[in-house]
């Protein structure tokens, strides 16, 4: 099982050279902290064991080697002064994955065996749960519909306070996702926080490979109103989109229901938006050392001018964020419901020379506003207060769908 893994640790070097082994304890520090500092702040060179210094250190750069010393005064205060001779092994991994984490969500620090697993992602089954990292802690996204989590009544919002024994506050992103899949069949133990429980809930989740949700369609007000909702976006889940938009007939409205949808591959979030909007900037994706790259509406893209309204909540989360930063500000259509999740960024694996590795956010994208979606989500032009997500194990909903009941009173009145 890959769970089991993780309980490999870096072996500690003799303790006959403790001096020996301090040092390079140091060099490692400096080197990733170096790096971290120059995707953040733009030192324009790397410290530690590279030696690559730019001009003069003034300014943010003072700041910089002021903030090192503290590292570095603290480690030795751990050293002299703990209860305990520390393992300074473990209080690198500690230190280093608590460095990146404090960046964002999505940039990690990979030991060398966690690297080594990630590179080779054996997993191929999984739980159903979409997953990222919210006050420290994993965080359900979304709930595959007839995955295993969703059998276990798992819904937006929980927090997998652990999985197999591993807190994942001491875990990236990354390990996360990866300690979740793994081959059909085989079992993973996750501790789940759910609201207004003191304690958390041991659950067991069997891998299982899933298929990905099927686009649902349906017809409203007498088939002047087409529904879709994706569940996923991949390419060939758009590409059926985009079939289904050109055979449905001129003129039909549409209902675009994004709520509980993700996609990793936020080209086709891009993709999705252009075939409602025929022109303006869809898109923008901004870095520091990335170039700035603007993503235009391709009018030969385009489908359908018809009246549309697209369904947002919490679970709204990656490619699905930037069609409904698009539609909304280029006031193409109401966005309905809830602010979405956040998440639209672009990260870049970088090796260590121990054979771990750096995945560091180097690049956001921006909604058509110039606001980064990473930070600040897309709010809906019309909000909805949002049910419990238990409601959706009720037989019958309390009132009913309202985020769609809105979004179709909002086409009623629209023009055709």
């Amino acid at each position: 099982m890959i769970a089991s893994i993780w309980l490999v640790r870096p072996v500690s070097p003799s303790s006959a050279a403790p001096v020996v082994f301090v040092s390079q304890f140091f060099k490692r520090l400096i080197f990733v902290i170096s790096l971290t500092i120059f995707a953040a702040l733009g030192l324009g060179f790397l410290l530690g064991q590279f030696g690559v210094i730019g001009v003069h250190a003034s300014g943010e750069q003072d700041g910089a080697y002021k903030q090192m010393r503290v590292y570095a005064q603290v480690l030795q205060k751990i050293q002299n002064d703990y209860v305990t001779q520390p393992d300074l092994s473990n209080v690198t991994t500690g230190a280093l994955h608590g460095l990146l984490d404090s960046l964002d969500a999505d940039s990690s620090y990979l030991t060398s065996s966690e690297f080594k697993i990630y590179k080779e992602h054996p997993g191929v089954a999984q739980v159903g749960i979409v997953i990222s990292k919210r006050f420290g802690y994993g965080t359900v996204v979304s709930v595959l519909p007839g995955s295993p989590a969703a059998a276990q009544h798992l819904v937006d919002g929980d927090i997998v306070e652990a999985i197999e024994g591993h807190t994942t506050r001491q875990l990236s992103l990354a390990v996360i996702r990866l300690m979740l899949d793994g081959k059909p069949g085989t079992p993973v133990t996750i501790s789940v926080v759910r609201p207004g429980k003191p304690d958390p809930d041991k659950i067991t989740l069997n891998r299982e490979v899933l298929a990905p949700p099927p686009l649902g369609q349906q017809q409203y007000d007498n088939g002047a109103v087409l529904y879709l909702k994706p569940g996923e976006l991949t390419a060939d889940r758009v590409d059926q989109i985009a079939q289904v938009l050109k055979t449905s007939g001129k003129g039909k409205k549409i209902v675009l229901d994004l709520r509980d949808c993700f996609g990793y591959d936020l080209a086709q979030g891009i993709r999705l938006a252009n075939f409602f909007v025929k022109n303006g900037t869809l898109a923008t994706l901004v870095g520091q050392k990335v170039p700035t790259r603007t993503f235009s509406a391709d009018p030969s893209q385009f489908i359908t001018d018809a009246p549309v309204a697209v369904l947002t909540n919490g679970g709204t989360f990656g490619a699905p964020e930037l069609t409904a930063a698009a539609i909304k500000e280029l006031n193409r259509g109401s966005v309905v419901g809830a602010q979405t999740f956040g998440e639209a960024s672009v990260q870049k694996t970088i090796d260590l020379p121990d054979g771990a590795a750096l995945l560091l956010t180097v690049a956001k994208y921006e909604g058509p506003d110039g606001k980064k979606i990473q930070d600040e989500a897309v709010a809906p032009t019309v909000a909805v207060t949002q049910p419990s997500p238990l409601d959706q194990f009720q037989p019958t909903p309390k009132n009913g769908d309202q985020t769609l009941q809105k979004a179709l009173d909002l086409l009623q009145t629209s023009n055709t």
